[in-house]
């Protein structure tokens, strides 16, 4: 093929929208539909699913969009490619078969496996691989758990196999997000697999897309850009046979494309600029964005590597169990009222170090003299773990009914007593991408091996300096620090990340000086004591921070009231700090 090949996006996690699938088949031309349905906390869910019923393991709701979509599909040749197969693609693709049955259709299914390293585990290990965390560098065997699913992150070139085989639908487990656009992308411009600047860009394009809405005016920080503010349209990546790409949406729908809208989702949950990928490394330092017409935006300029030769692998394991309860505080004297509940609490339970964990929160949203009974309280978040659900079952949360009657004024409790629940606890790792047996079984029933990327070292690359105007200097004034840049915030395991980015070179020139690890470290107090790395992405005028350990062992584990890090970029953007004033004059044109 010649032209673009128009790759639409119809989910950004499990539980998105039902009916985007439709609109996105029926808002315009598409030439494959994708949908993202897996982070590391739905390997979780779908294992605990698949507990109770055994041939569960993937995203259900996925079915659910295919009835609606499915005849359309097939009628005007859209190609359907998504990770929803989770924990159980051959599942999957088991449940579509019999829905198109019932349908009356006969689309050529095809699924992708051997990511799923769950039963190899004590095999790696004894050959030699310690499984090793990827932040601490403690090996899995060291840890004395017992993992519940481990999979490897596979590559884009099984979906690619699959729909030059015609497949109509293909259903994939745990590869990269960006694999869902890499794979059609390749497949639509016979790339080979050392196409590597062709490859960054479809990695580019998959990750921008790969959220949904996050790209097209969701969770935005700048929401007077946001001038259409209905449902913001799924995005379409228009990916050309150079690994360049439009960035888009169906017209008529809501939300914005803009260069800063797709800044927004490329500093969404990364880490170091070169972003690695099973088939290429793309260096997101080489990135450039231009406005080429209303809602369109062009991202160009991407250079890839080789990728490494190792895959990353997500492993989780049951953690213990957790409780919480939440005690609600009103009016006056809230931070003796909390010490005296907590105070109380722990003797009735015999002392915290009946715990393995306790982790305490009073939460403030309490105003001075405030007119609403609502605006006068604040929360005693507290939080228990133990291996031994009975320690922070009924047991934990009914001792805090017995200050009801006993304690402090105006005593009561966001739930009632709760039982406990499992958590999970999530460790990244890696292992030889020679190790994984990477497959894709056609429609035709035929299984093919897919042979590991060719690899290289993947380095650095020194991307075209950007030049900068000096840093103002001059008088300064306190204001919030999101009158300059703008941010998005997520988890990446137990790390969290915070990207913030202006819209202008002096702005940036600014921002850059400034926003020094050691502030990073001043603004957030949670992040005093932890690792902070800084990145540069001179070319979208944005910094990228990764927060080591914020979130504890992962989303499942963690207490914060936040566990995912997405409100952490708005706090920081709200905190006050010293801004030259000609910075915050209205700019005369917003780059």
């Amino acid at each position: 093929m010649t032209r673009a090949i128009r790759i639409a996006n119809c989910s950004g996690f499990y539980g998105d929208r039902v009916s985007a699938a439709r609109e996105m088949v029926d808002g315009g031309p598409i030439d494959v539909l994708t949908g993202d349905y897996l982070a590391e906390l739905t390997m979780l869910i779908l294992w605990k699913a698949r507990q109770k019923d055994a041939s569960a393991g993937y995203a259900k709701t996925f079915l659910t969009q295919m009835e609606q979509v499915l005849g359309t599909c097939l009628d005007r040749g859209i190609r359907v490619v998504t990770n929803a197969g989770g924990l159980n693609p051959a599942g999957l693709a088991d449940s579509l078969r019999q829905l198109a049955d019932k349908l009356g259709l006969a689309p050529r299914i095809a699924y992708v496996d051997g990511d799923n390293i769950l039963g190899r585990v004590d095999e790696l290990i004894a050959g030699g691989d310690t499984l090793a965390h990827l932040e601490t560098g403690q090996a899995l065997s060291d840890a004395g758990v017992m993992p519940v699913s481990a999979n490897a992150y596979l590559g884009a070139w099984g979906i690619t196999e699959a729909l030059a085989e015609e497949a109509d639908i293909v259903v994939c487990p745990r590869v990269t997000d960006a694999s869902l656009v890499v794979g059609p992308a390749a497949w639509w411009h016979r790339w080979s697999r050392t196409d590597y600047k062709a490859l960054a860009g479809a990695v580019v394009a998959g990750h921008i897309i790969e959220c949904g809405p996050q790209a097209t005016g969701g969770n935005y920080s700048w929401l007077d850009e946001v001038t259409d503010r209905r449902y913001p349209g799924f995005p379409i990546a228009e990916v050309e046979a150079d690994g360049s790409s439009v960035i888009t949406k169906h017209a008529d729908t809501g939300g914005l494309v803009s260069p800063s809208t797709v800044t927004a989702q490329l500093l969404y949950e990364i880490d170091d600029p070169a972003y690695a990928n099973p088939d290429v490394v793309a260096h997101f330092d080489t990135i450039r964005l231009e406005q080429v017409d209303t809602d369109r935006v062009r991202v160009s300029g991407i250079e890839g590597t080789a990728p490494p030769d190792q895959l990353k692998v997500a492993v989780n394991y049951i953690g213990g169990y957790r409780n919480t309860m939440t005690l609600v505080l009103t009016g006056l004297d809230i931070d003796e009222k909390a010490a005296w509940a907590e105070q109380q609490l722990f003797d009735i339970l015999g002392g915290k170090d009946r715990f393995s964990d306790v982790d305490v929160r009073l939460l403030r949203f309490d105003h001075e003299d405030a007119t609403k009974n609502e605006e006068a309280t604040a929360h005693l978040r507290i939080t228990v773990k133990d291996p031994d659900p009975r320690v922070v079952g009924r047991a934990f949360s009914n001792a805090t009914m017995e200050l009801a009657l006993a304690s402090y004024s105006g005593f009561h409790t966001t739930t009632p007593p709760t039982s406990e629940s499992a958590y999970g606890v999530y460790w990244p790792t890696r292992l030889p991408a020679e190790l994984i047996d990477h497959r894709v079984v056609l429609p035709d029933g035929a299984c093919r091996t897919i042979p590991p990327a060719p690899t290289g070292h993947h380095g650095t690359l020194t991307p075209s300096p950007t030049r900068l105007p000096p840093a103002p200097a001059g008088e300064t004034r306190r204001a919030p620090l999101g009158r300059i840049c703008a941010a998005r915030s997520g988890d990446k395991g137990g790390n969290a990340n915070i990207g913030v980015w202006t819209r202008t070179d002096v702005e940036y020139a600014w921002l850059r000086e400034y926003l020094t690890v050691e502030k990073v470290r001043e603004l957030l107090p949670e992040a005093a004591d932890l690792e902070i790395r800084r990145y540069e992405l001179a070319n979208l005028y944005a910094l990228n921070f990764v927060v080591v350990g914020l979130l504890g062992n992962g989303v499942a584990a963690s207490t914060r009231p936040d566990p995912q890090a997405k409100g952490l970029g708005e706090y920081l953007r709200s905190r006050q700090v010293s801004i030259p004033v000609d910075l915050l004059a209205e700019p005369e044109e917003a780059v």
